[in-house]
């Protein structure tokens, strides 16, 4: 009689929690699905269910990891030495693009808000928050295509020739005029080398044509990603420094209306920590042809408020990520055992997860609140409460997610450090949003000149929190903490993070003491405002912490 073959044995796998594919990204959180159907209609999440099939499948993760594997590459000329600067993308990546753009993520919810739609901006919130889980590098020239319209809208004639294309529900690239196009995407140029965020320190010089309102740009861009869009809002100094110098806002095609492309020169891509499926670029102008957008000398008024509507983007894909590392973290705990048991079924495990969840659950519903608030254009409340709450929420959302998705892949233990698992390429994601459209200085510091010149935004701050006055001491004590601070809002300058941090959190814990279970609020407010919080995960104290697990763990 043979013995059994160990060879066998050692190809049985066991104790492997399954892919997390298959399931509803949108139906599956709850968190979602309650915001959104607080801020618009259960009948939306509806809308949203196909979205979320469509991001919850296996081949959507793998389009996402073959995105990223596979990254752009620049062709600066053609075999015949033509300047084409050209990048050429993996299939995945516009498998990605196509699906998104066709679920309405880019500027759509503009024309659908003018056509009388009252939630088009929590519609597009919630798809976006949802499939940026697929991937989150494509995500990049979605957002800046949808926030550029409100840029746009400073000229009616540009509006007109670009505002169509850019909100058409149909993927079409590749390198034509905007005549030939049946829809557009649009990319930003801000920053310089020798300054950054300092934009007011650009040298790039706009020198006006004969043909009014046209002008010829020279200089550079330090950081312009997706340089394969149709068109970019950039910032030149139109004038002489003699003259003074004149911050301007200008529209710039990828290709002139004659068909001939426009000299735009794409001299590298950067070769970033994450965000690497998104192609980001340094560019040169040399007789590049811009059209103003606004007024001469306006610039940074005219583009404000593209960089408000891409901050609304970096909290909710921060928000996202948060989320995608929480349930492969508790996807991963419920099908794992160890020590005699399953992970989530210990209690220190338990906390680390409701912890996480409660992270991912405060980010969540403040970034469906901001996109609520977008929905209120004309409510002057809405547009005090945007005007501050969204330095706040970018500050203090994308300041968390690095941390708690180390958090979430030590949850996976080795399994977690390795590529397969899809939360290395989280991690390396994970601090972009604090950084891009302004780091967390520049955001804390935009609150404090928010509260030191426009008194309305601190009163739609305190009429917000106030909505949970009464319902738990401790919101109530850190409402009353931070209003002290405020005593003197010109000598904050060095502790504008911690101001920041604390309004962030007092508007997150505002919404969950209202909305969220009992126990979110709960462990919410007895963490993140209490007075003993040290700053790790799982150290929550009390309350149902299973209840918080099994609220936030994805289902097939």
């Amino acid at each position: 009689m043979t013995e059994p073959s160990s060879r066998g044995s050692l190809r049985v796998v066991n104790n492997q929690a399954p892919p997390l594919a298959g399931h509803n990204v949108v139906t599956s959180d709850v968190a979602l699905t309650e915001a959104v159907t607080r801020h618009a209609s259960a009948g939306l999440v509806e809308e949203l269910t196909l979205l979320g099939l469509d991001a919850g499948t296996a081949e959507a993760r793998e389009h996402g990891v073959l995105a990223n594997r596979h990254h752009p590459e620049l062709t600066p000329y053609d075999r015949y030495g033509n300047r084409i600067d050209e990048v050429t993308f993996h299939p995945s990546w516009h498998w990605l693009m196509e699906r998104g753009i066709g679920h309405g993520l880019a500027a759509t919810a503009w024309e659908q808000q003018e056509a009388g739609d009252p939630h088009a901006h929590v519609r597009r919130a919630g798809g976006f928050f949802a499939w940026s889980q697929t991937e989150p590098g494509h995500g990049c020239p979605i957002s800046m295509t949808y926030a550029a319209v409100p840029a746009l809208r400073a000229d009616d004639a540009i509006a007109k020739d670009w505002i169509p294309l850019l909100a058409s529900r149909r993927y079409d690239p590749g390198v034509r005029a905007r005549s030939d196009k049946v829809g557009a995407l649009a990319g930003m140029g801000m920053t310089e080398k020798q300054g950054g965020s300092d934009v007011r320190s650009n040298v790039t010089e706009a020198r006006a044509t004969s043909e009014d309102g046209f002008y010829t740009l020279h200089g550079h861009k330090w950081f312009t990603s997706a340089p394969m869009n149709d068109m970019f809002l950039v910032l030149a100094q139109a004038g002489s420094r003699a003259e003074g110098q004149a911050l301007s806002c200008f529209v710039v095609p990828r290709v002139l209306a004659d068909g001939t492309r426009n000299q735009l020169d794409v001299v590298r891509l950067k070769d970033k920590l994450g965000n690497r499926s998104n192609a980001s670029s340094e560019l040169e102008f040399d007789g590049t042809v811009g059209q103003r957008l606004g007024d001469e000398g306006r610039g940074v008024r005219t583009i404000i408020d593209m960089v408000a509507a891409t901050r609304l983007d970096c909290v909710l894909g921060s928000a996202s990520l948060m989320r995608r590392a929480l349930a492969e973290a508790s996807w991963h705990v419920s099908h794992r055992s160890a020590f005699g048991g399953r992970l989530v079924d210990k209690p220190l495990m338990q906390n680390v997860i409701a912890d996480l969840a409660v992270e991912s659950e405060a980010a969540t519903a403040l970034a469906l609140r901001l996109a609520a608030a977008v929905d209120r254009p004309g409510d002057v409340h809405e547009a005090a409460l945007r005007r501050i709450a969204l330095p706040l929420a970018k500050f203090w959302v994308c300041k968390r997610t690095p941390f708690m998705v180390a958090e979430a892949l030590e949850c996976l233990g080795g399994n977690g450090y390795v590529e397969e698992s899809g939360l290395p390429l989280l991690f390396r994601e994970s601090p972009l949003n604090s950084i891009w459209e302004g780091s967390g200085n520049v955001n804390a510091l935009d609150v404090l000149r928010a509260l030191t010149r426009e008194p309305e935004v601190l009163a739609a701050w305190i009429t917000e929190v106030g909505l949970a006055r009464g319902a738990d001491h401790r919101l109530d004590r850190a409402i009353d903490d931070t209003l002290a601070l405020l005593g003197d809002v010109a000598g904050l300058e060095v502790g504008a993070r911690r101001l920041a941090g604390q309004m962030a959190a007092c508007l997150q814990g505002s919404l969950l003491v209202r909305f969220a279970p009992a126990e979110v609020a709960d462990a919410f407010c007895s963490s993140r405002l209490g007075t003993t919080y040290n700053g790790t995960f799982g150290t929550l104290s009390g309350g149902d912490l299973r209840a918080i697990v099994d609220r936030t763990t994805p289902v097939l």
